[in-house]
């Protein structure tokens, strides 16, 4: 699941006991230069409680975003993040998420629930089999379990 801060991750703890929780924040320097997003002792708090806390470069824009940024223009990858946003950015977010966690190792390849939001918390979750950013194309999204209708 997505959480940049950590305020998602622990009310999922509050709603999914019993479930293994993956949190995957921004990376390092996401919003500003050699800053992370969530704060030290909030990610040492979530591992405490044995939750596996994941912090990677977005799978769906990443160095994309900054050649598109230099040089204008459309680039794949892009596109495809924009094509997943037609169903809403938390299922976007979902689907990224997965593949970050697929590429920190955090993941077994079974079959997970994936939740992702738009910048406030989740709105999105997906049933989906898990791929890593070499093979993306191998994800199956089984089932949209959620996602906001008005976005």
């Amino acid at each position: 699941m997505a959480s940049t801060t950590g305020f998602t991750a622990y009310r999922a703890i509050e709603l999914l006991q019993g479930f293994r929780l993956v949190v995957v924040t921004s990376h390092c320097g996401f919003n500003e230069p050699f800053r992370n997003e969530m704060a030290k002792d909030v990610k040492e708090d979530l591992e405490n409680k044995g939750i596996v806390v994941v912090s990677a470069s977005h799978a769906l824009s990443g160095v994309e975003r900054s050649i598109a940024k230099k040089h204008s223009g459309a680039y794949p990858v892009l596109i495809m993040a924009d094509t997943l946003r037609l169903f809403g950015q938390g299922t976007k977010v979902a689907v990224e998420v997965a593949v970050m966690a697929a590429d920190a190792g955090a993941l077994s390849g079974n079959d997970i629930i994936s939740i992702g939001g738009s910048g406030g918390g989740a709105d999105a979750a997906l049933v989906l089999k898990p791929a890593h950013q070499n093979n993306l194309f191998d994800m199956k999204i089984r089932e949209v379990i959620c996602k906001p209708r008005e976005f």
